[in-house]
Order: C-alpha cells, then sequence, then structure tokens
C-alpha cells in the first residue's frame, strides 16, 4: 500500500497518537516506529519494515558508514501496536529525538508515513509554494 496525504492531531500528555483511519488500514495491527532523516520519525508497516531490514541486514559490516545507518535505524526502532482507540504511544526517547509536543503531522510519503512535530514541519516545508523550484527538482530527480 502506498500512503498519501497529509493529517493534524494531536500528542496527548502520555504521548498516544491517534492514527488516522487510512493509514490504519494499510498499516496492520503491528508495525514499526523509528528516527527517520530531517527531524522526523517514520511509521513502516511490518511487510515494509521486514523489507528494510533486509537491505540493512545486506549491507557490509565492515563499511562503517553501512554500521552507522544500522544505528540510526534498528537502533531507534519500536514495535507499536494500535489501541483499541486507533492510537499509539510514542516512546518518550522517540519523542524527544523527533522534539514531537502537542501538535503533530502526520505525512503520508509512499512506503512509509512520516511523524512530525507540527511547528518544525511547517517551517521546513511552508515553502512547497515555490513552483519553479519544485519543477527543477522534479526535472534533476527525473520526475
Amino acid at each position: 500500500m502506498s500512503f498519501t496525504g497529509e493529517y493534524h492531531h494531536n500528542l496527548d500528555a502520555k504521548g498516544r497518537l491517534i492514527i488516522p483511519a487510512k493509514f490504519r488500514e494499510g498499516l496492520g495491527n503491528e508495525f514499526t516506529v523509528t528516527r527517520s532523516l530531517g527531524g522526523c520519525l517514520a511509521m513502516y508497516s511490518a511487510e515494509e519494515w521486514e523489507a528494510l531490514e533486509d537491505k540493512l541486514d545486506a549491507l557490509p559490516f565492515t563499511n562503517s558508514k553501512a554500521r552507522d545507518l544500522k544505528r540510526f535505524l534498528l537502533g531507534s526502532a519500536c514495535t507499536c501496536e494500535l489501541d483499541k482507540q486507533g492510537r499509539i504511544l510514542i516512546p518518550q526517547t522517540l519523542r524527544e529525538k523527533a522534539d514531537l509536543k502537542k501538535d503533530i503531522v502526520l505525512l503520508g510519503v509512499g512506503n512509509n508515513i512520516e511523524i512530525w512535530d507540527a511547528d518544525k514541519y511547517f517551517e521546513k516545508y511552508h515553502d512547497f509554494e515555490d513552483e519553479e523550484q519544485l519543477e527543477q527538482d522534479w526535472e534533476n530527480l527525473g520526475v
């Protein structure tokens, strides 16, 4: 399943976050949350996480960059389950790594879902309206 869309929810005082119904369908009952690039967290379905782990396992142990990548992704990963209200508990360590406060943006980006602190997300990506820059970026990427 490809995840798309932007949703806004609040993190409660216990660190629980409602996962939109559209995303719950593709995630299943058990999935993985870990750190991601840019200062956010990423949620992966069990299937997508297994595929990512396979790629990481294939990296050479003798390569220090490969070990760093494994530490970054696997060292902070946790398995999550939805509660009866469709929420997950994001561990304190992950909330701190992503600087998550109360207002959260969940962003479907294909094979995973990004979890952003809303202020950080809007500060970083408020200028997506620059169509000329987007055109150039898309062309450079071959899109």
